[in-house]
């Protein structure tokens, strides 16, 4: 298990001003309405928070109660063998190591960074490329998260959790790189985003008021160098999932779909593709 002190991969990174709070809407969710009237919740989630940012604004708790169930990015039904088998896939055999599939330069950065934070190279060495990414980026995840409350309150009122992706099809996000698309994506983990405390601060203040449009702004700057993964985590992801939130939207029950934030806003976001289907969207 890499440490904490490993930094990751930030997604949405904010930089706008606050709305004044007598127009800032609390909450990042909405109603979405199809033409024969069937409706169903959107939240956008924030994966990581901390005790102080509780409680959720009132409006995840609002659409939580009046749905049938919960829908989240990934399914949660997936036994601990399938898991392990999948990310064992991520280790190289015997006689291999991370050390020859990265450019030198890139493999003694890690070496040394990984010193500075005392975890030893024995721990990451036999890391595939998209591995070794995906244990930086597992850091952006904490038991405070959005999903992992309504979870909480999902078992606790015996509702049904289910997925927009299959626990592989999730998995293959970042399994799937090549091993220069992973590296690219490590190395760009490590540039400084300045003030973490700050950005954190700024970054949650954007969820809380629902400005997805401030927030998918900033995720096209951050993914500048990046392009194949913005396209490959927020739009191919995207335009996947309408078919099956209007396959939920169909059957006329209400249904509660939390996503990343980062999914909600801009000309490819899941509001957009919504509307341009002929549904209604509208924020609580």
């Amino acid at each position: 298990m890499l440490s904490r002190a490993a930094s990751l991969l930030v997604f949405l990174v904010i930089g706008v001003e606050p709305l004044p709070a007598a127009s800032a809407p609390q909450g990042c969710v909405w109603k979405v309405t199809n033409p024969q009237g069937h409706s169903l919740y959107l939240g956008g989630s924030m994966h990581s928070l901390l005790a102080t940012d509780y409680p959720l604004p009132p409006t995840y708790n609002r659409a939580f109660d009046d749905s049938s169930a919960l829908v989240l990015e990934e399914g949660i039904d997936v036994s601990i063998k399938t898991a392990q088998k999948f990310y064992r896939s991520g280790f190289y055999d015997k006689g291999d190591t991370l050390r020859n599939h990265l450019d030198p330069r890139t493999y003694d950065y890690l070496r040394r960074f990984f010193a500075l934070v005392h975890v030893p190279e024995a721990q990451w060495s036999k890391c595939k490329p998209w591995m070794l990414l995906d244990f930086l980026v597992s850091q952006s995840t904490n038991q405070l998260g959005v999903e992992f409350y309504l979870v909480g309150r999902a078992r606790a009122n015996q509702k049904p959790v289910l997925g927009l992706e299959s626990f592989r099809e999730h998995a293959e996000i970042i399994s799937g790189l090549s091993d220069k698309q992973a590296e690219l994506a490590i190395l760009l983990n490590f540039i400084p985003q300045g003030n973490g405390a700050e950005l954190r601060t700024r970054m949650t203040s954007e969820w809380r008021r629902g400005d997805v449009e401030a927030l998918a702004r900033d995720e096209v700057r951050q993914m500048h160098d990046l392009p194949f993964f913005g396209k490959r985590l927020i739009d191919e992801r995207n335009r996947n999932w309408i078919p099956k939130i209007e396959g939920y939207l169909a059957r006329g029950e209400n249904y509660f779909v939390v996503v990343g934030a980062g999914h909600l806003g801009g000309p490819n976001g899941l509001l957009a593709l919504l509307r341009a289907q002929g549904n209604r969207v509208e924020q609580l």
